[in-house]
């Protein structure tokens, strides 16, 4: 029986999702990146700029921690077998941020960065106390299903050797590679003629626009920013026109309706100095993200760096889509500019909400299923 063009789309999307293994979208990542428990939290800041990296496992000696989730993800010795490290848990440049914004207004940042253990800023945010391990032969289909929940990144096993002890899981390797939900989406670029009759679909239409975004006002003191983003447990805020209330104070704000003038998150603190915390946390937060675009002009990927030359002295440009624009079109635009979020304006240029990773895959995600079910139901 032939099929008709839009049931072979959709067949080439269920397959590439199905077939393809994890360890084929990771075969060509280098090896982990990670840092000591006796690290200090500037030395991991540093690993994090030094290999342009968000998160980072934190290793220490088997058998003195719990590991986080209750885990045990151990990496061996490929010869011997025997132990020689457990992972405890993961930083992020989220946990940094959380950190700094712990620090009382007097004190020396820089100092405080270089004395704290990074073990002791492990959990600041929830993503940390987490550690998640990923088979290497788990489908992409079956692995979206996490990452379309807010899990970030998850360790994959070079060779996977589990036991169960007690309660926990114990998992030893010779060597682990990191998956990240940026990887997803770059696999969703490199096959996007097989995904097309999922992706040509407008974001508005698949459900993947959060309208629940938040804002902060351009004239907001970056250390009121981090301190709203810590209570709220947010990884980014749009910037938007605008000074704080001066009768309410600085506090967030709904996104919606309101202009877009940048974008502030966690990872901003990858282009500032550790020297220069103490003083531009005390910067608008406008200025402190026009501060870093300076840097990174020498830094981003060739579209990047192009979008950047082309704007404005000391602006970022901002990444936004339409309602109507395809899943396509949002997928390219993480991947070209190596971001983790779009935020989506009306035709005015007014925000509506805003597209993340989480958002594309859990959108994918739940079209394969949909697509499953009719085909049963069918």
């Amino acid at each position: 029986m032939l099929q008709n063009q839009p049931e072979k789309e959709e067949m080439d999307a269920n397959m590439i999702l199905k077939s393809t293994k994890v360890s084929e979208v990771i075969q060509n990542k280098r090896r982990l990146v990670e840092v000591p428990y006796t690290a200090s939290v500037a030395d991991t800041l540093n690993a994090l700029l030094a290999n342009n990296i968000l998160a980072v496992p934190v290793a220490a000696p088997p058998g003195q921690w719990i590991g986080a989730g209750g885990s045990m993800i151990l990496e061996s010795d490929k010869l011997t077998g025997s132990v020689r490290k457990q992972y405890i848990g993961m930083v992020s440049m989220l946990d940094i941020l959380l950190h700094v914004a712990e620090c009382g207004p007097g004190t020396d940042i820089e100092a405080n960065l270089m004395s704290v253990p990074v073990s002791a800023i492990i959990g600041r945010s929830l993503e940390g106390l987490s550690l998640w391990s990923i088979n290497p032969d788990t489908r992409v289909m079956d692995v979206m299903e996490p990452f379309s929940k807010g899990i970030h990144r998850a360790l994959v096993p070079l060779e996977s050797h589990m036991d169960h002890v007690g309660l926990e899981l114990k998992e030893s390797s010779p060597g682990y590679r990191m998956l990240t939900q940026m990887d997803i989406a770059q696999f969703f670029k490199l096959h996007s003629n097989e995904l097309q009759s999922i992706t040509t679909s407008s974001v508005g239409q698949l459900g993947a626009v959060n309208k629940g975004a938040f804002a902060v006002p351009a004239g907001m003191q970056v250390r009121n920013v981090v301190k709203w983003m810590r209570n709220a447990s947010l990884n980014a805020v749009a910037i938007v026109d605008g000074s704080p209330d001066a009768e309410k104070g600085p506090m967030l704000m709904i996104s919606q309706g309101r202009r877009l003038v940048g974008t502030f998150s966690a990872t901003d603190l990858r282009g500032c100095p550790p020297r220069m915390l103490q003083t531009w946390l005390s910067l608008p937060v406008l200025e402190f993200v026009e501060k870093l675009s300076e840097a990174e002009k020498f830094t981003h990927s060739s579209a990047a760096a192009a979008a950047l030359t082309s704007a404005s002295p000391g602006s970022r440009p901002l990444v936004t889509c339409l309602m109507t624009s395809s899943l396509e079109e949002v997928i390219s635009k993480v991947v070209d500019y190596h971001i983790h979020r779009i935020w989506v304006v009306d035709k005015e240029g007014l925000l509506i909400g805003l597209v993340s990773l989480t958002d594309i895959l859990r959108a994918v995600h739940s079209k394969i299923v949909a697509l499953e079910a009719s085909d049963i139901t069918g």
